[in-house]
């Protein structure tokens, strides 16, 4: 009879089998929070991580469990840090999954980020709530940088921009740039303008929450979420009914030199906002109803 191997020969000697150990290790509770958050620190360096997440046996299922399991301490507002860490472990995978041109249209498909929204739908204010919407709009962050129509056609059908608005209204300064890069990312696309621009509440609720942004910002100046904000402005009125409306709704600090310093090294930026002025001068009319354009005067 031969001997035993001792554990020490069983040990995994390459990267790879470490990973694999550690996604056959989320199968099992008593294991899976260490297996997450080695996974979650491999995800920038495994190139194929996120096909081996999506077909390995079980492992969606365990993730969307870490997910689910958090619900109860989301409403009333109990979740721990040690929670919220947890969970955003099982998020960062997610973020993983939804990044990869592999994976990325079954993930829409069995429509995962749908388990992601009583988390945007949150409005502590604590450290353990924040980083769960920050890291949840990571995984939306990642899909739309995708470019592609699936993504916007997907999330155009769920409640993600109002979501995203009003985190832009009242979350952190980091929280309200990634949610505005989402609602930049939709507006670019075709589609999205076009829902936007359809309806004169749609119109409104946008120009409303991004004219606030715009008051906030002179006050506490950020030029990497303003950028997000003018580039928003400047394809609003890529849409001649937008365009008519923020004749009358845009910001004055967008029109005067409110922001000359914060975005005096971002050209790109100061680009965006000329070419904005320069489309809003060009062709315009006398002053109709705002409701017979798509959008109210914004009042701060």
């Amino acid at each position: 009879m031969s001997a035993q191997p001792s554990p020490a020969c069983m040990t995994p000697s390459t990267e790879q089998e470490r990973v694999f150990q550690w996604i056959n290790e989320l199968a099992h509770p008593e294991s899976r929070e260490t297996a997450l958050l080695e996974l979650s620190k491999k995800r920038e360096t495994v190139t194929d991580l996120a096909p081996m997440l999506w077909h390995s046996f079980g492992t969606t299922a365990a993730l969307l469990q870490e997910i689910i399991n958090i619900y109860p301490s989301i409403n009333p507002a109990t979740l721990t840090a040690h929670q919220s860490n947890r969970v955003c472990s099982a998020l960062s995978l997610l973020q993983c999954v939804a990044s990869h041109p592999e994976t990325r249209t079954v993930f829409l498909q069995a429509q995962i980020p749908l388990f992601l929204y009583p988390f945007l739908q949150t409005t502590s204010k604590t450290r353990p709530f924040e980083y769960l919407r920050l890291t949840s709009l990571g995984v939306i962050g990642a899909l739309v940088k995708a470019d592609e129509q699936e993504v916007i056609t997907f999330l155009l059908a769920t409640e993600i921009i109002p979501l995203c608005l009003r985190i832009m209204e009242t979350g952190s300064e980091l929280s309200k740039t990634v949610a505005t890069f989402i609602l930049q990312k939709i507006l670019l696309d075709e589609s999205g303008l076009s829902y936007i621009c359809q309806t004169y509440e749609r119109f409104s609720h946008v120009a409303i929450i991004l004219g606030k942004m715009v008051i906030q910002l002179a006050k506490e100046p950020s030029a990497r979420l303003l950028k997000h904000v003018v580039r928003c402005y400047l394809r609003l009125s890529d849409n001649p009914r937008a365009r008519e409306a923020l004749r009358q709704c845009l910001p004055d600090q967008l029109r005067d030199t409110t922001f000359s310093v914060c975005l005096q090294d971002d050209k790109s930026t100061k680009h965006w906002l000329h070419l904005l002025i320069k489309n809003l001068e060009l062709g315009a009319v006398q002053p109709t109803d705002p409701r017979q354009i798509g959008m109210s005067p914004l009042t701060s």
